[in-house]
């Protein structure tokens, strides 16, 4: 078998274009010091994450992978769902929203459609986030709807 430079060269100038493609989507590399959050102290799954909590440090290890947070208000008001190190960067992974309404507790139901609104006190029978579909009970009745977490923690209870 015998190497042929020109039968080879259309499939690597491709390949050359390709990638020459990618990284210029990318747009230009970020010149300048990066910055990672760390904690003080080490936090406990379930803390929800305040200023007094972490800082920014410049990045000095090149070879460190992305996927961590870079900014402290990104973090405020976020609940951590793993042990998270003093000195050590925050995954982006390892966060998650405050609950907006928590499994047991009691919220608002409200159904709003066909020009009348219906109000009921119900159980949520998960913890959730704003926007998150879920189940409630309703506490009078006994039955269980579905419907939309709102911002002000009631439960907008969907059509069937």
């Amino acid at each position: 078998m015998t190497f042929r430079p020109t039968s080879q060269l259309p499939l690597l100038l491709r390949g050359a274009i390709a990638v020459a493609c990618v990284l210029g989507a990318m747009g230009p590399v970020q010149a300048g010091p990066r910055t990672a959050v760390v904690p003080h102290r080490t936090i406990y799954p379930g803390e929800e994450l305040s200023a007094d909590l972490v800082r920014e440090v410049n990045v000095t290890n090149p070879n460190l992978r992305g996927g961590y947070v870079a900014i402290t208000s990104e973090v405020l008001g976020k609940v951590t769902t793993r042990t998270l190190l003093p000195g050590h960067t925050i995954p982006v992974a390892a966060l998650r929203d405050a609950w907006a309404v928590e499994r047991g507790s009691t919220v608002p139901l409200i159904f709003d459609g066909n020009g009348m609104i219906i109000t009921a006190v119900g159980t949520p029978l998960q913890n959730a986030v704003i926007g998150d579909f879920i189940q409630a009970r309703n506490i009078e009745t006994g039955v269980v709807i579905s419907g939309t977490v709102m911002a002000d923690g009631s439960v907008r209870v969907a059509p069937k």
